[in-house]
């Protein structure tokens, strides 16, 4: 596996693995709560022309997110 990076650096069509969450509680607990816990595999569908919100789709679902909460999220790229 690759190194791990911030989930907003991936590009539309690449997929990662979910590493580590950080920041604070609430927003990690809200964070993993929408299904982005370790080891799921998240695929970046599209970003919006300013790069926020982006769509993803994790767990069979579609789920935006605004970049600064992808921010908080670490993946490995597959």
């Amino acid at each position: 596996m690759g190194r791990e990076q911030k989930l907003s650096e991936l590009l539309p069509g690449e997929k990662g693995v979910i590493v580590r969450i950080a920041g604070p509680t609430a927003l990690r607990r809200r964070l993993m709560d929408m299904g982005l816990v370790r080891g799921a595999e998240i695929e970046v569908l599209r970003k919006a022309p300013l790069g926020d919100p982006i769509e993803f789709l994790v767990r069979g679902y579609y789920l935006s997110l605004r970049k600064e909460e992808c921010d908080h999220v670490y993946v490995v790229r597959v």
